[in-house]
């Protein structure tokens, strides 16, 4: 029996790569795409909706508020799904490896599936400095205080739905990936990564594009971490 699956995707002023994210994502294996705008000033909900999205709002600014507000959707709904995958609307991501992400879960029974950067092709200029620095700084305090080898906390991932509402996933912005894989890791959960591609995104970035944005985003990712010690 098929399982069903459902693509989550925060967005906030995307208008410019949301259409070609969405196309991207091989249809016949997934049964819907949610698009969260959030709070965007162009047209990011008309430009997904476009391409075929379910498209939900979320006026509070944070990424894991558009997640959370993806979850609550699904979570409203029967039949439950039983994979939710979640990816990026900036077009960095690569949809046409979704089978990829979820294929250790379909075959092999992992509960979650983490797309890795570093070990896949990165684009030139996908990731700055900073970015590479806080990923392998932060997935370094993860294997020294909970025990768990990651090699990134990249966005595209797909996860169980079960395992998801198991999480209890709480934070509302830039600790949206540390908490899920810190929380998988401590209620060990089967986990694993797999290699994904990566380049450079559609428009500018909101967090690392920013002095203030990549700070902000260090600054929580690490206090999350020794949050749940």
């Amino acid at each position: 029996m098929q399982q069903s699956i459902v693509v989550i995707i925060p967005a906030f002023n995307e208008e410019s790569s949301i259409g070609l994210v969405i196309n991207d994502i091989p249809k016949n294996i997934i049964n819907e795409i949610i698009v969260i705008d959030n709070n965007s000033t162009d047209r990011t909900s008309q430009k997904a909706s476009a391409a075929g999205a379910l498209v939900l709002s979320e006026k509070e600014q944070g990424y894991g508020a558009a997640c959370l507000k993806g979850i609550a959707y699904i979570s409203s709904k029967e039949p439950k799904p039983a994979i939710v995958v979640f990816m990026d609307g900036d077009y960095s991501d690569y949809g046409e490896q979704l089978p990829d992400v979820i294929r250790p879960i379909l075959e092999n029974n992992y509960d979650m599936v983490i797309g890795s950067r570093e070990l896949g092709k990165r684009a030139r200029g996908s990731m700055t400095f900073p970015q590479i620095f806080g990923n392998r700084l932060a997935t370094a305090l993860l294997r020294w205080i909970y025990k768990i080898k990651y090699s990134d906390l990249g966005p595209f991932r797909a996860i169980r739905y079960d395992s998801l509402m198991q999480l209890d996933m709480r934070d509302r912005n830039y600790g949206w990936t540390v908490e899920m894989q810190l929380k998988a890791a401590k209620q060990k959960l089967r986990i694993c990564e797999v290699p994904v591609d990566y380049r450079k995104r559609v428009g500018f970035s909101k967090v690392s594009g920013t002095i203030r944005g990549t700070l902000l985003a260090g600054y929580k990712i690490i206090s999350t971490i020794f949050k749940y010690i």
